[in-house]
């Protein structure tokens, strides 16, 4: 019986997207607060609109945080810096609602008169990682060449390889698999932000013949449908015509709809909070189950009580790829999932943070969780 065939697709967004705006704001002020304490705890959401930066949430921290040097050095970064932008580092109002962290979530966090190995989590909550063995990166092919082609062209923006070139982006790339094994990329779509003189003939002849081949590689063909700015102009882009939120882009952040999602987002949240620590070891625990040779594909589910150290239960999927019994008894010996365990064998309570905002928390070298 022949394996199925099927298509499988998945986007990525630039840095200069409204809501990855918003993300690398609260992943840049955590790690502000870690740098100056490593028992931060923070919780920061953020908004961007026009001109104005909105930070809320909880942090309590000793780190003196300059909330509108670390926004604007953000948005500068991101390149938001043409002057006819709305949107521009030394045009935006910040308005802060910040408190400190509940004494309520803090006592059940903290260890206090337990053994600091019994530190709490941080929030309930599922989370769950995910390892296919179908790429080097142990990454689903389709947001692995999305991500790719979004990094490709703010390489060609950040590098002044093409001035008319703006922050704000969309990628989308399909697959075709048979079974489990990708053999053919079928569809790519690039929404691009650009400056008014430049053409949609010029845009989409640079796609073709410079941005496909780059970020693709030998996944690239000619016989692939290229859709390119299919809205037609795309000059007004960014927070100036759309709102950014953190925590809106959970599937661009993780497996790109490949493996299944908590619910919770990551970015401006301290390892504490288990939506974003668990979720990462899941995938380190992922990636060993699959290195291991146990499995071709691995999918595993953590679940958390607030307060409590031992998670309510681990649960290891293999797609029948492999042992799953095997699998299972081989979690359960060698991984510890408590909180306090994650962070410290991971090493999480580091400034790591605003490097994992944008194209992916997972499937790129340099973090802990893909060592």
């Amino acid at each position: 019986m022949s394996a199925p065939s099927y298509i499988f697709t998945s986007e990525s967004v630039s840095e200069g997207h409204p809501d990855k705006v918003s993300d690398a704001i609260a992943d840049a002020v955590l790690d502000a607060a870690l740098t100056g304490d490593r028992g931060s705890r923070v919780a920061c959401e953020v908004l961007c609109k026009d001109h104005r930066v909105v930070l809320a949430g909880e942090i309590s921290s000793e780190t003196d945080l300059d909330f509108h040097t670390i926004v604007r050095d953000q948005v500068e970064k991101i390149g938001y810096t043409d002057d006819d932008q709305i949107f521009h580092p030394d045009r935006l109002e910040l308005l802060e609602f910040i408190t400190k962290q509940s004494s309520e979530i803090a006592h059940g966090v903290d260890a206090g008169e337990r053994p600091p190995e019994e530190q709490g989590a941080g929030d309930q909550g599922i989370m769950f990682g995910f390892a296919s063995d179908e790429t080097p990166e142990l990454m689903p092919l389709p947001i692995l060449l999305s991500h790719r082609l979004a990094e490709t062209l703010a390489g060609f923006r950040h590098g002044k390889k093409v001035n008319w070139l703006r922050p704000d982006s969309k990628t989308q790339v399909s697959v075709r698999y048979e079974g489990n094994t990708p053999v053919e990329v079928t569809d790519v779509l690039v929404s691009t932000q650009h400056a008014a003189e430049v053409t949609l003939d010029e845009i989409r002849e640079f796609v073709r013949t410079e941005l496909l081949p780059a970020a693709l590689g030998t996944w690239f063909h000619e016989r692939l449908k290229l859709r390119v700015n299919p809205a037609g102009t795309f000059v007004h882009g960014g927070p100036a015509a759309d709102a950014g939120v953190t925590g809106r882009k959970i599937i661009v952040d993780t497996y790109g709809g490949m493996g299944r999602h908590g619910g919770g987002a990551f970015s401006g949240k301290d390892p504490s909070k288990v939506d974003r620590s668990g979720a990462y070891f899941g995938r380190w625990v992922a990636r060993h189950v699959v290195n291991e040779g146990l499995a071709k594909k691995a999918e595993i589910q953590v679940s958390y009580a607030i307060g409590e150290a031992a998670p309510i239960s681990v649960l290891v999927e293999t797609f029948g790829t492999g042992d799953a019994e095997r699998a299972a008894r081989y979690v359960k010996e060698e991984f510890d999932f408590r909180p306090a365990a994650i962070i410290e064998r991971l090493d999480l309570l580091r400034p790591i943070y605003r490097a994992t905002t944008n194209y992916g928390h997972f499937g790129r070298p340099g973090l802990p969780w893909e060592a």
